[in-house]
């Protein structure tokens, strides 16, 4: 039975005292540390001397380089990408901790798959926003929240999951909703997602656009039909708000038809779901950590071919044709 915390689960009062270090203010560290530091934590910033550093310090952080930060904390976040985390450790972190300190990751990747093994006498914990950083500080700002998972690895203190709590109370999160998760169900459930349905959506998406240009119609119009009026985006939106299905109110019958009758012949059920458990056993194995692994240690030859050819597709250039004809930025 899933475990779900609230306002009132969490108590503020347990990081009095404690200085909290963040380590990489990107955006989510951005976010959880000016979310923290409005509510009334102590908040210090590590990293290295690049624009980030300059922004919090913009910010009003005290700022320090990696090793510093973590001498003087006694709560590091690690918020630098996963592949960057294991080496970080090692050389500016691992060093610096003592008995009672605690290690929060906002990704169980790295403890999921031992890449970083913290010493017996810390706590691990895991505080995970369901959002991206950004929408993290607005909601925060609003009085709102985002959801999150928490996790617990390592209970070295006796006050892990307070502490948990307390960070996700600090972030905002309790004003939403705290889900417990363990380090290894959110790993592999995200990385599940990203390797299944995010990849389907996208080739679902670009096979289509690729199939309607071939067939004449504009590729403006096509764009536009597909994802750049932002009716996709609503259509999402209103699947968080009343459901998936329900949703579907909102089209007309024509399109709930057509869309409802023709849902396994595009995409049979049955295929698809032996793709997320091939996906899944790789996951779970730890090959796919250790095909990023050489990945990252060949200096990422394949990433690297793969996203300079997604930003060679013809559709980049065809976006930058349609947002001159049609006002589709936020501002």
């Amino acid at each position: 039975m899933l475990k779900v915390y609230g306002e009132e689960d969490a108590d503020l009062g347990v990081l009095r005292g404690r200085t909290v270090a963040i380590v990489g203010y990107g955006n989510q560290g951005r976010a959880q540390g000016l979310n923290l530091r409005d509510s009334g934590v102590d908040v210090i910033i590590g990293g290295i001397s690049d624009n980030s550093w300059k922004r919090a310090e913009a910010d009003g952080f005290p700022v320090y380089d990696i090793g510093e930060a973590a001498r003087r904390a006694d709560i590091l976040f690690m918020l630098i990408p996963d592949e960057a985390q294991p080496a970080v450790y090692e050389s500016d972190i691992a060093g610096h901790l003592r008995g009672g300190d605690t290690l929060v990751f906002a990704h169980g990747y790295n403890i999921r798959f031992e890449l970083i093994r913290p010493p017996d006498d810390v706590d691990v914990i895991m505080v995970a926003p369901r959002m991206i950083g950004k929408v993290v500080r607005d909601l925060y700002v609003e009085g709102s929240g985002a959801a999150a998972y928490v996790g617990v690895h390592q209970d070295a203190s006796g006050r892990a999951m307070p502490t948990a709590l307390a960070i996700a109370k600090g972030i905002g999160a309790t004003r939403n909703a705290v889900i417990e998760q363990s380090f290894e169900e959110e790993t592999d459930l995200d990385l599940l997602l990203e390797q299944t349905f995010d990849p389907a959506m996208g080739q679902v998406l670009l096979h289509t656009y690729e199939f309607l240009v071939e067939a004449g119609f504009a590729p403006e119009v096509v764009a536009l039909e597909l994802y750049a009026s932002r009716e996709l985006t609503e259509t999402a939106a209103e699947m968080a708000e009343i459901g998936f299905f329900k949703q579907m109110t909102y089209h007309s019958q024509t399109s709930m038809y057509g869309n409802l009758s023709r849902s396994d012949w595009i995409l049979p059920g049955a295929a698809f779901k032996e793709k997320l458990g091939q996906a899944l056993r790789s996951i779970r194995s730890g090959d796919f950590a250790r095909e990023w692994a050489e990945e990252e240690r060949q200096g990422y030859p394949e990433f690297n071919r793969l996203r300079e050819e997604a930003l060679q597709h013809p559709l980049n250039e065809v976006e930058e044709s349609l947002r001159r004809m049609v006002k589709l930025s936020n501002e």
